[in-house]
């Protein structure tokens, strides 16, 4: 069965649905994946996304929140606890908010370009 929605599964499966259909729930909770699409029965058990989404949110959000911390400290001069109030939760909300999108892209370019189990054009899952 080809995509249902051509040239979509990276998109669909970054807003938490299924890179197939766009329908099913792609993620069991926070950021556990689904073994199957509950609308169109895609099995999940090609993705591989372990760790590439946290590298690459460790990459970003440290470059960012380093920047910040540099420019206030440089501008401003705060005691520590002041970092410590405001980057912490900044560096949390950042990274948790980014982690489940860039899991579900990871997914879904997966999906697109690996994984796909409908066309495997030559190429076999990641695992």
């Amino acid at each position: 069965m080809p995509d249902l929605i051509p040239g979509v599964p990276p998109l669909a499966a970054l807003l938490g649905r299924c890179p197939r259909c766009a329908k099913g729930k792609l993620f069991n909770g926070f950021l556990k994946l689904n073994k199957t699409c509950s609308a169109c029965g895609l099995d999940l058990a090609f993705a591989d996304a372990d760790d590439g989404a946290a590298v690459f949110i460790m990459l970003i959000v440290g470059g960012l929140v380093v920047g910040a911390a540099l420019t206030v400290e440089i501008k401003y001069e705060p005691p520590f606890w002041v970092h410590a109030v405001i980057f912490l939760p900044l560096i949390l909300v950042l990274s948790l908010g980014a982690l489940r999108l860039l899991k579900g892209l990871t997914t879904g370019l997966q999906y697109r370009y690996l994984g796909n189990p409908d066309s495997r054009r030559g190429r076999g899952p990641l695992h």
